[in-house]
């Protein structure tokens, strides 16, 4: 095994709210009010469309707001990782990465552990330049039962309402999360801070059609199932948490820049903006309706 270098769980493709648009020369990320499942393949348009995209979807008019999904592991924070995160915006690096209490830090000398104060007191972190930054891998469909799509996310709704789901339903399922019937949902609320303009998180439910009791019955079926069949849950778990923790940071260079792209793209704190949840495009249900009540003040 390659040291310095996090074995991520495989991606097969990725989960979005928005996309990267160009304008005046500059590529600037719009947020929708609508999951979009993409490929890996970028072209000078934009990401190329998964064809789970369609497939989840009635029909090609109808908005993506629910995906049925799985989860790899048990652990919680194996599923679903979120730090603090500083990243260098030339290079693509990440720079700095803590959880508030600690970090760990690229210097000239190596990387060094050293105290998190989070971005609020951290001189480092001025101009919004670092902020929560959560990547979520779930499994779609039955094709591929280790490889996963992932979901990033900068928004503080969504990344504490998906850590907190993630806990209680790992809690209720006596550890069997992995074989829990989940879906991902887009929820939509208004809050102070975007001036009561609707912004969208996304969160983690039991999935539709289903109760709380038959999603646990269904989930310890599996696991009876699994084990029959000499899948050895615990040892995946094991793999994955060495795998992270073989690396100082879980982003390559390459993956980072896309993650600069969408995500900080300018330098505004983080606290006076309301644009790391998405907010509906003009031309969506959401943003007509947020016109409507601006043209009735």
């Amino acid at each position: 095994m390659l040291k310095g270098l996090a074995l991520t769980p495989p991606v097969l493709g990725r989960i979005s709210i928005g996309k990267v648009v160009e304008r005046n020369g500059k590529r600037l990320p719009e947020k929708d009010d609508q999951f979009t499942i993409t490929s890996q393949v970028q072209s000078r348009d934009g990401w190329l469309l998964h064809p789970l995209n369609d497939e989840l979807r009635q029909s090609k008019e109808d908005k993506l707001r629910s995906i049925p999904i799985r989860l790899l592991f048990n652990e919680p924070e194996l599923n679903f990782r979120a730090d603090y995160t500083l990243f260098d915006r030339q290079s693509g690096r990440p720079l700095c990465v803590g959880n508030g209490e600690t970090c760990k830090r690229a210097a000239q000398d190596g990387i060094q552990s050293l105290p998190c104060p989070s971005p609020d007191a951290c001189p480092l972190a001025k101009g919004g330049a670092c902020k929560p930054y959560g990547r979520l891998n779930v499994i779609i469909g039955d094709e591929d039962s280790l490889g996963s799509f992932v979901f990033r996310t900068t928004g503080f709704n969504s990344i504490r309402t998906l850590a907190a789901r993630l806990h209680y339903f790992q809690a209720i399922s006596g550890n069997r999360l992995a074989c829990l019937p989940l879906e991902l949902r887009l929820r939509g609320k208004s809050t102070r801070q975007s001036h009561g303009t609707p912004i969208f998180y996304v969160d983690i439910t039991i999935r539709a059609g289903m109760d709380m009791s038959e999603a646990l019955q269904k989930a310890s079926e599996l696991d009876t199932q699994r084990q029959t069949a000499g899948f050895d849950q615990r040892a995946l778990d094991d793999a994955a948490r060495r795998g992270f923790g073989n690396g100082a940071f879980e982003d390559s260079e390459e993956d980072s820049h896309v993650v600069i792209e969408e995500f900080f793209v300018n330098s505004e704190p983080a606290s006076t903006s309301s644009q790391d949840e998405s907010q509906p495009a003009p031309n969506s249900l959401a943003g007509k309706l947020e016109a409507l009540t601006s043209q009735a003040h």
